[in-house]
């Protein structure tokens, strides 16, 4: 049964009455960025990520142990904004200010 009064439920987590927002999964729209913004990140993303290794764009050199796999994995996380935003941006109204 639900708890009338404003205390928590001693059986819930204290955050279970809140929305959960998940940042690999709600789209960047959501959150209040243009959409037009997240498919250019996304778009320079895959630029990024198709060129190849030591090329014209290369913003750490692949050859600095873990340290120069960063860049790639950042260019992935925005091409990951894209595509969430593609196939989840509908499915969720716009976050109110």
């Amino acid at each position: 049964m639900g708890n009338p009064s404003n205390t928590p439920d001693p059986g819930q987590p204290p955050h279970a009455d809140r929305e959960h927002i998940n940042p690999l999964t709600t789209p960047l729209s959501a959150r209040g960025f243009p959409k037009w913004l997240v498919y250019s990140i996304a778009v320079l993303g895959v630029i990024y990520l198709l060129n190849p290794t030591a090329g014209i764009i290369e913003l750490l050199p692949d050859n600095l142990p873990i340290v120069g796999n960063l860049d790639e994995a950042a260019a992935f996380f925005l091409v990951w904004a894209g595509l969430v935003e593609i196939f989840q941006g509908d499915k969720q109204p716009p976050e109110k200010p």
